[in-house]
């Protein structure tokens, strides 16, 4: 091969690169729609996905004070101690190729989200080890610290990971909640559960609030200023999101900051708080992960932290890094790497990259996803 051909040929492919690069298509402040047809979407399937979203309502309360306090009835001395509001109906969003296919409901109503903050709350640990703050996910907490938060001798041996796949089998109280006390099991006492056997960490998923929480204060720690600041500047507003989101802790989780009163956040709605957003926000959001990190062109994300954030843990294989994956086939008609954000009450922010693809859902039956993904993605085979 001669030198003016392979001059040639890598010519060609930064001109493809470049030229791909700038057929990416990412919104701006008016999000652009396109027809089924146009996006070579089946205009009938998609009609029948958008149907199914609307009918098939989640069955908790409109208030969702009641719907939480019949959720953890079981909890001993539950009690609500961060913000939360009536929620609105179904709504959703169909993203493919970065354009709205479809969409329902009110889009721009704010919403509770309950558990899907925690993807926000890990991408907020993907943006520390980013800037450096976290030299290795790997690395134990009680580093980075400086009280006694992760004091004894099962508590130091936690890593981020350990909290990010929830894993970590922290034993502590945290603004006045204990970890002994969240979702407790249904057979034996509160006695037996309190006093139980630590499992050493890495070793058993658990899904645990207040140890969610936990990253949040420890990432607190870590940027020393408030992380719905920190994702505002570094990622929300990048993406165009609006100025109505919001990110609650707890009314007793404000601790002093260099001197600055600061809200620590929680990971979700479980006593009240977490993330409160509209449907739009959540699906740039979603967009962003599909777009591996990167919003034109400028990469916001780490895409190995994207990629690292959905691959299946050992002690669970459907979760990552506070994102659920659909590796055991739960949703059994549509593909095993599918990764998705679920809050309670139906919530979701869907990744479907092999389709290109992101699906916001609001309030939805739980059990009625499966199929509302297999209607998208049938929109897209049968064309």
């Amino acid at each position: 091969m001669n030198q003016r051909f392979l001059v040639l040929l890598i010519g060609l492919f930064f001109l493809s690169a470049v030229t791909q690069a700038q057929s990416t298509y990412f919104p701006d402040t008016a999000w652009q729609t396109k027809t089924p047809q146009q996006l070579g979407m089946n205009k009938q399937w998609l009609d029948s996905a958008v149907a199914f979203a609307m009918t098939n309502e989640n069955k908790m309360e409109r208030d969702l004070r009641i719907a939480n306090l019949k959720a953890y009835t079981r909890e001993p001395g539950y009690a609500i101690i961060g913000p939360m509001k009536e929620r609105g109906g179904p709504a959703g969003m169909i993203i493919k190729n970065g354009f709205i296919a479809a969409q329902w409901g009110d889009v721009n109503r704010v919403d509770m989200t309950f558990s899907a903050t925690k993807s926000f709350l890990s991408t907020v640990a993907g943006l520390a080890v980013g800037d450096g703050l976290i030299k290795n996910v790997q690395e134990p907490v009680a580093k980075y610290m400086w009280d006694d938060t992760y004091k004894g001798e099962h508590n130091v041996k936690i890593t981020w990971e350990h909290l990010l796949n929830q894993s970590s089998d922290w034993s502590g109280t945290l603004f006045g909640l204990h970890d002994w006390a969240d979702r407790p099991p249904r057979e034996g006492g509160i006695d037996d559960w309190k006093n139980r056997k630590l499992l050493p960490p890495g070793t058993v998923y658990e899904y645990n609030d207040v140890r969610v929480n936990l990253l949040a204060y420890s990432l607190l720690q870590v940027y020393r200023k408030p992380l719905p600041m920190v994702l505002k500047e570094k990622l929300m507003d990048p993406i165009g999101a609006s100025t109505t989101w919001r990110w609650y802790g707890y009314d007793n989780s404000f601790v002093n900051m260099d001197g600055i009163m600061m809200q620590s956040v929680s990971g979700g709605g479980h006593h009240g708080g977490g993330i409160f957003i509209n449907t739009t926000d959540m699906a740039r959001f979603g967009l962003l992960f599909l777009r591996k990190g990167k919003w034109n062109n400028k990469q916001l994300l780490s895409e190995k932290w994207i990629a690292e954030a959905h691959r299946p843990s050992a002690p669970n294989k459907e979760y990552g890094y506070l994102w659920w994956i659909n590796s055991t086939k739960k949703w059994s008609d549509v593909s095993s790497n599918i990764y998705y954000a679920v809050g309670f009450g139906g919530n979701y922010i869907v990744v479907d990259e092999e389709h290109d693809i992101v699906v916001v859902t609001r309030w939805m039956d739980d059990s009625k996803m499966g199929e509302l993904m297999k209607r998208v993605i049938q929109s897209i085979d049968k064309k």
